[in-house]
């Protein structure tokens, strides 16, 4: 494939500087694109050296505009070039049926299913009862549907995902493999020496627009819905329990584990192996570091770190202080020595 970077620049929205006409036929890093490649530079560090980069094109900000290379200017030269990767990988879409429905015949369909056009069904794949799907819908092998699961437009789902019964997708959601959408939340009274499973009849929501990474388990509600709400971008093996609410556009990073009941605000980000506990809230723009034990709410705009939860400027004079701690400790005890003697 070969696109002018005239036309690049005209589909993502940019401003060019240099030779029109040059042709671009693929992308690849600053440091290893070639001349018919297009890369891109958003830092300062790379700024620098832009004029020793191979690259026939380079995306940067809007702020600059000084090179001998062939430049397009954007206001935001990542998501520019996310763009540009998919003028040259756009996503396949798999044809699983030489039908004009799209549903492989080695998928189980239940009854009153009703779906829109161009979707596109394979093998081994399970739907339930009163199931609906919008249009331009994707199903790869082994996922199941359960009974009056309801899936909006432009919906992308991997291989042995499940959503069981009467949970809702939005629009523009992909569910990559292995995820679980649905199961029972944890809850179990005691009862004596043993515990009694209460049921648990809510749903679980996820709004448009919102990508959950593999082995994502997210619970139904006890009551009600556990709700995963616009944007939500999870990493694999995030495990969401039962009644929470997930705020929008909202980051929550690998191995992060949400208890019940847990209100998360809007735009939080969670890194890697944070654990929230459960019947809290977590306040819009908020950042909870990796590995972090949050025991109780976070305010808005808070940044916190460690088990259990502190500021992070806090959190970094206490890491410091550590590795100091086993001297501090000998000097102490000549200390009290001293003191007993006298």
């Amino acid at each position: 494939m070969k696109i002018s970077l005239a036309k690049i620049a005209e589909i993502i929205g940019g401003r060019f500087k240099g030779n029109s006409e040059k042709f671009i036929t693929g992308i690849a890093p600053f440091d290893k694109a070639s001349s018919d490649h297009i890369t891109f530079a958003d830092n300062k560090k790379l700024l620098k050296i832009i004029n020793e980069t191979n690259a026939g094109a380079v995306i940067v900000p809007s702020n600059f505009e000084e090179s001998l290379k062939n430049i397009i200017i954007v206001d935001n030269p990542r998501v520019a070039f996310a763009k540009t990767i998919n003028l040259f990988h756009p996503p396949s879409r798999p044809n699983y049926s030489n039908s004009t429905d799209g549903i492989c015949s080695n998928a189980h369909i239940g009854n009153n299913f009703v779906c829109g056009k161009n979707v596109s069904i394979a093998p081994f794949v399970v739907i339930g009862k009163k199931v609906v799907l919008g249009k331009n819908v994707i199903l790869h092998p082994n996922v199941v549907i359960g009974d009056n699961v309801v899936i909006g437009d432009d919906v992308l789902i991997y291989p042995n995902v499940t959503i069981l019964e009467r949970c809702r997708i939005g629009n523009r959601v992909i569910i990559h493999a292995g995820s679980v959408i649905g199961s029972d939340g944890y809850g179990f009274a005691p009862y004596g020496d043993k515990y009694y499973k209460i049921p648990q009849t809510g749903i679980v929501q996820i709004d448009d627009d919102v990508e959950i990474g593999a082995c994502n388990t997210i619970d139904r509600a006890t009551f009600g819905k556990t709700w995963i709400c616009r944007g939500v971008k999870t990493d694999n093996l995030v495990q969401i329990a039962h009644n929470v609410t997930v705020g929008e556009n909202t980051l929550l990073v690998a191995q992060v584990g949400i208890s019940g009941s847990v209100i998360i605000g809007k735009h939080v980000t969670m890194a890697g192996q944070a654990g929230i506990a459960g019947h809290i809230t977590i306040g819009d723009n908020a950042t909870i570091g990796p590995k972090a034990g949050v025991a109780k709410s976070v305010p808005d705009n808070q940044i916190v770190s460690g088990t259990p939860e502190m500021p992070h400027k806090l959190w970094l004079r206490v890491q410091r202080l550590l590795p100091m701690l086993p001297e501090l400790n000998k000097k102490i005890s000549k200390i009290e020595k001293k003191l007993n003697a006298m």
